[in-house]
């Protein structure tokens, strides 16, 4: 099968291309590289790579594809924040310019990186669920990954599938790792500084899913039957995948020995609190998606990494590992232009 991946050298996408190749898929990759020269180790992309924006995607791109994974985007809230109007040009646009053009050229599937920032800020201690749980998105990304869920599935029809995965925030290792998520970042702040500060009291919920795991469940999305999986919505993630931010770090503390974690409480209760449902995935896609991944195995594993490559705390705290600070020094040095597009 011939699979284009849209986002391809990103976080997950090093991943994902990695377990589909693996699994003998035929592999194109669509993304625009802005992260080019981070990788932490080398690596084989032995596939088709197209350099190009979302938002220039063509027809021939999808020529002769039979499956797309659409990965590419303004990755998170405070990147979405960057440029809420590009946001909505990349992460709704792009989406639907590209599923339309996929659609025309006769791609049977279309499995949707979506997220689950569209819920916003809970008022309740039950676990959201996919489709009757309050969406209260209150960030252009989460707005757009939301809107994009629902035009998406207009669009479908009896020969063209839409699939939407919704995954916690991610952590594990990657090529092109990110430190400006909640696990890997307080597992790089241990290994690096040999301290770990929350400033908040440690009680709010966060789900989390090791990137490998997400990798499963697009791959799910790909070979599950399409009656399972046609215009339906999948919160990614493990069971019993709701932690407190203090299960996080002490999990962290617990990946590197000797560090010190403390807790300030200067900051409260944090309100950004919430617990998901992942039933759906866990029982309906179950024979497909099959996690195998928890906080201490991804702990471990992300301290071996850092070990093998040296990491550094420049490293944690600089371009490398950070999306917004990233794409702000492109800007700064006229590398990428006022609207993204590389100069």
């Amino acid at each position: 099968m011939k699979i284009l991946i849209t986002g391809d050298r990103g976080y997950v996408g090093s991943v994902l291309a990695q377990v589909l190749s693996d699994r003998s898929y035929n592999i194109v990759g669509f993304d625009t590289d802005y992260y080019r020269g981070t990788d932490l180790y080398s690596i084989e992309r032995p596939y088709r790579q197209i350099t190009r924006d979302i938002r220039s995607v063509s027809p021939e791109d999808v020529e002769g594809v039979e499956a797309v994974v659409h990965l590419a985007g303004l990755s998170n809230d405070p990147l979405g924040e960057l440029a809420p109007n590009l946001t909505e040009d990349i992460n709704l646009r792009g989406t639907l310019q590209l599923a339309r053009l996929a659609r025309e050229a006769g791609v049977k599937r279309f499995v949707y990186a979506s997220s689950q920032s569209m819920y916003g800020i809970s008022n309740t201690d039950d676990e959201l669920d996919e489709d009757d749980s309050d969406k209260n998105p209150l960030t252009a990304y989460a707005r757009t990954k939301w809107d994009a869920e629902l035009q998406l599935k207009e669009l479908a029809n009896e020969n063209f599938t839409i699939v939407c995965f919704r995954p916690s925030t991610v952590f594990g290792a990657s090529p092109r790792l990110r430190c400006d998520i909640v696990f890997n970042n307080l597992v790089a702040c241990a290994y690096t500084t040999g301290k770990i500060e929350i400033k908040s009291d440690g009680t709010p919920w966060r789900p989390v899913v090791h990137v490998r795991d997400v990798s499963s469940a697009f791959l799910a999305g790909l070979e599950a039957p399409k009656e399972l999986v046609a215009g339906r919505s999948f919160n990614v993630g493990i069971p019993d995948g709701n932690y407190t931010v203090r299960d996080l770090a002490e999990a962290a503390q617990k990946a590197v020995p000797g560090s010190i974690l403390t807790f300030t409480g200067e900051h409260g209760s944090d309100s950004r609190t919430y617990k998901i449902s992942f039933k759906r995935i866990l029982n309906e896609l179950k024979d497909y998606y099959k996690p195998a991944w928890n906080l201490e195995r991804g702990g471990s594993e992300l301290v071996a990494l850092f070990e093998k490559t040296g990491f550094t705390e420049d490293q944690f705290r600089g371009l490398v590992c950070n999306r917004l600070m990233s794409l702000n020094h492109l800007t700064q040095s006229n590398q990428i232009n006022k609207d993204l597009f590389w100069a």
